[in-house]
């Protein structure tokens, strides 16, 4: 009697990638349908949007399409005419007339549900399991977090997914990062993603759409899976993913854009197939013990120039090689640090917390936890700008924003903010920052702007002494468990 063969075991990649197929060419590009595209007030959508204009094309599917106004908006204000120059003033007004002429959804200033776009989607349910979600910027990985494939896209590319609701690709590999075992006290989701890019590099992920697993990932809440899934790109991945689980079901459960009723029912059912079945292969398996991770702190320009708060400023004369010997001198130069100085002796100047990494309500309680009672050092100026309206108000109805106030804190509105400092809010040259955001690029916080990137408890740790703590000494005093 013949049989046939039992179908080989996928990955949650390849599950959602065969769903969403349309057609693949003999070179493997791979037409597949988008079923959530996200815009916002930068340039990879205004210039798509200009191009949509020029060729006369409606967009396909505005009921797929969602818009957030997050990149230059003011975090002092809720209006375009406060924006800082009129050049920020253009681009938030051409983000409103966009939305406005194709009947977009679009979370503007002044809307309610505004925030940074990869905060508002998971936030508002319209990020969901099994989904392909785009958008044209980088940290579009973040909502991989909820089981789905997201990635970011040009802006040629955006104008096509307008046009078309669709997108070219080409399959990539598969990494697979298993971290097992249980986080340390005072040890977050920022410490661990931190470490994991310490550990393999900003390119060990080059290309590949990662996958997150193990006892330790499944521990964390969905907004620490956010945090790891946001900087799966500083690792140099495409694509970065959890797979749906119960957690992430109740953390869905009755969203503004989530299924109801009986299409729930159907939908959790899809989704509580998705993750990688036993046997999937990966092209490359890392494995991380939870327990040998410590709260984290960049040194240089990359965020693979991370250590643990225990460490030292490294010296170039121990790299491996020349070529890293090279670039940890001309990370140290710009930076202003000499070799071997303990990272808890290195002062800050700003301390920022914020961010679609760790701008959340999560993120904001873990701060202000290590900030009862205490007040930000004298020489420090320090701001938290939430990810989201919804986050904010949630925030102060908690009474979060009075103890950011009370230590010394500045209270803003929703945005991107000092993140990458285009809507004004930057870091002045020479200064130091403790961010909470995901790049220290040179310049990335403002011309000259010197980055550091730790969790939440560590930037608040920081403002509270003026430099660098290891935070696990404050936890057990706290009564925290990051």
């Amino acid at each position: 009697m013949h049989t046939e063969a039992a179908a080989p075991p996928r990955t949650l990649f390849q599950k959602i990638w065969d769903d969403h197929k349309i057609v693949e060419r003999e070179d493997l590009h791979t037409l597949l349908y988008v079923d959530r595209h996200y815009v916002y007030d930068g340039s990879s959508s205004r210039v798509a949007f200009e191009l949509l204009a020029e060729r006369g094309l409606p967009v396909r599917r505005v009921d797929r399409t969602f818009g957030a106004a997050d990149h230059f908006v003011p975090t002092l204000g809720r209006t375009a005419a406060e924006a800082r120059d009129a050049e920020r003033r253009f681009m938030i007004e051409a983000f409103d007339q966009a939305v406005a002429t194709h009947g977009i959804v679009g979370f503007g200033l002044g809307d309610p549900r505004q925030g940074i776009v990869h905060v508002v989607g998971p936030e508002q349910g319209l990020t969901q399991p099994g989904m392909i979600v785009v958008c044209g910027d980088s940290h579009t990985s973040t909502n991989g977090a909820l089981g789905a494939l997201a990635f970011g896209i040009g802006a040629s590319e955006v104008c096509h997914v307008l046009a078309t609701s669709t997108i070219w690709q080409r399959p990539p590999r598969e990494m697979r990062i298993t971290v097992d075992g249980t986080l340390g006290n005072g040890v977050t989701a920022k410490d661990l993603i931190l470490a994991i890019i310490a550990k393999i590099g900003t390119a060990g992920a080059t290309g590949c759409a990662l996958e997150y697993a193990g006892s330790a990932v499944r521990a964390l809440s969905i907004e620490g899976r956010l945090t790891i899934c946001n900087m799966s790109i500083e690792a140099g991945a495409r694509f970065g993913h959890i797979a749906p689980d119960e957690k992430t079901l109740g953390y869905l459960a009755g969203r503004p854009f989530a299924p109801r009723g009986a299409d729930w029912d159907a939908a959790a059912a899809f989704w509580r197939t998705l993750p990688s079945d036993s046997g999937a292969v990966f092209d490359r398996e890392v494995f991380i013990d939870a327990a040998g991770i410590a709260p984290m702190v960049t040194w240089g320009t990359s965020p693979e120039d991370a250590s643990p708060i225990s460490g030292r400023v490294p010296d170039p004369a121990d790299a491996p090689d020349a070529a890293r010997r090279s670039s940890i001198q001309r990370a140290l130069d710009y930076m202003d640090l000499v070799p071997g100085t303990p990272l808890t002796e290195i002062a800050v100047d700003r301390v920022f917390i914020g961010s679609c990494t760790n701008g959340r309500i999560e993120d904001l309680r873990e701060a202000a936890t290590f900030l009862d009672g205490r007040k930000v050092a004298p020489s420090v100026r320090a701001m938290v700008s939430p990810g989201s309206t919804p986050v904010k108000r949630q925030a102060e109805a908690e009474g979060l924003d009075r103890t950011f106030l009370r230590a010394g804190f500045e209270w803003r509105e929703s945005g991107c903010s000092m993140c990458l400092g285009v809507n004004g809010d930057e870091v002045a040259p020479g200064e130091r920052c403790a961010s909470t955001s995901n790049r220290n690029f040179v310049g990335r916080q403002g011309p000259g702007a010197r980055t550091h990137l730790v969790s939440p408890a560590m930037a608040a740790a920081a403002a509270v002494a003026g430099h660098f703590v290891d935070v696990r000494q404050l936890a057990d005093r706290a009564g925290a468990r990051a």
